[in-house]
């Protein structure tokens, strides 16, 4: 969708801000650009509606070849959202929301329509946001406004800098979900400038790690990484790079333990005799279709013998998360409910536990298969929980 091919910006001091990139952005793919201040991120992104113009090499947007288009025609196919949304305060939201539409000539009501169809989709209630104006808004909320306006058009491509910089982090990071959630419905081609490698590998497909004027990496978040290309790659990521790796490295069905297992009908005593033979301190509690209902103790089985049942004492289980979740979720949860391990669910269909052991093999898993280009479950290696 989005070509870069031998671009270059310099400027009449000398000044070389791009220098010679080529990379391609594919159709509905959100790519982040991160890099230290100055590196020529925002210029690469300005250059795509010509805000800024290249010195020397071509771009191209669906084929087309954006120096011969129009200016402001090419601006307003194209989305763009900038950080405190940059709305006019003298228009309501419903208003501000209907710019590129009342622009592009669309009959008002038409217009109006679009403008309250994409504040619904954003989160805000046309009925109670819509005659607000900007100053009655929290920050968060001017940003979704923000998106709503760049995507009124239902543009194609969409261009977004520093797009959640001016919100506090707990807003900051509601607003990258809600745009991930939306992006999976509205599947844009997306441009996202970020000096944040956190929100780079949390927000992308891709990621392009800028040196000076130039990409020196250009892949996704699990490879970048896993296996940075330069050193100074790996020192913009950071030490922590593994740490990081947990947010975008999913847990699969193959890195589950299979732990001991009770039913809720089942009598105390058998149940305690079987885990007693096992050696195991506590078991998982199923219901009759395979559905997590919580987890026993053996010492509370062994109590109750055959005057109760493995349902009247189940515990809550409140260490669990979906299949496919982040491994940085998993061990959330792990810490925030000082658990060994949490249980793994699709649906409500207990499918195994996730412990410290194997989400590290995960991990490294993950790293080794980026590498040699195979599935996870194809990369085999000595397991700590083997030992």
């Amino acid at each position: 969708m989005i070509r870069f091919e031998q671009v270059s910006k310099v400027y009449p001091d000398g000044t070389t801000a791009v220098d010679g990139l080529s990379f391609e952005v594919a159709e509905g793919e959100l790519v982040t650009l991160v890099g230290p201040s100055g590196c020529g991120k925002t210029t690469t992104m300005m250059m795509v509606n010509r805000l800024i113009e290249p010195t020397s090499g071509r771009i191209t947007v669906g084929g087309e070849d954006i120096s011969a288009v129009d200016p402001v025609r090419l601006r307003r196919r194209i989305g763009y959202v900038i950080q405190q949304a940059g709305l006019f305060p003298h228009r309501t939201v419903l208003d501000n929301t209907a710019t590129v539409p009342v622009l592009l000539r669309w009959k008002k009501d038409r217009a109006r329509a679009r403008a309250a169809e994409l504040l619904e989709l954003v989160g805000l209630d046309p009925k109670v946001y819509g005659s607000r104006y900007p100053a009655q808004l929290s920050g968060g909320q001017r940003q979704r406004v923000g998106v709503a306006r760049a995507l009124a058009a239902d543009p194609p491509v969409l261009l977004m800098d520093e797009p959640f910089g001016a919100v506090d982090p707990v807003v900051r990071e509601r607003l990258q979900n809600e745009f991930l959630s939306l992006q999976a419905t509205v599947r844009k081609t997306v441009l996202l400038v970020t000096h944040d490698i956190e929100e780079a590998v949390r927000m992308g497909d891709r990621i392009a790690v800028y040196g000076q004027g130039r990409i020196a990496q250009y892949d996704t978040p699990a490879a970048v990484l896993g296996a940075p290309a330069t050193d100074e790659v790996a020192r913009f990521v950071g030490a922590d790079r593994g740490l990081k790796r947990l947010s975008v490295t999913r847990i699969e069905a193959g890195d589950l333990e299979q732990p001991p297992v009770a039913r809720l009908g089942e009598r105390a005593g058998a149940a305690a005799a079987r885990l007693r033979a096992e050696g195991a301190r506590w078991a998982v509690v199923l219901g009759p279709g395979g559905e997590l209902r919580g987890w026993v103790a053996a010492d509370a089985l062994a109590i109750a013998g055959d005057g109760g049942t493995v349902g009247e004492l189940t515990r809550r289980m409140a260490a669990w998360v979906p299949l496919g979740a982040p491994l940085k979720k998993a061990f959330g949860e792990m810490l925030q409910h000082d658990a060994g391990w949490v249980a793994v669910l699709d649906g409500d269909l207990f499918l195994g536990v996730l412990t410290p052991a194997k989400l590290h093999e995960a991990l490294r898993r993950s790293v080794d298969a980026e590498a040699k280009g195979v599935a996870r479950k194809d990369v085999d290696f000595d397991s700590v929980s083997d030992a």
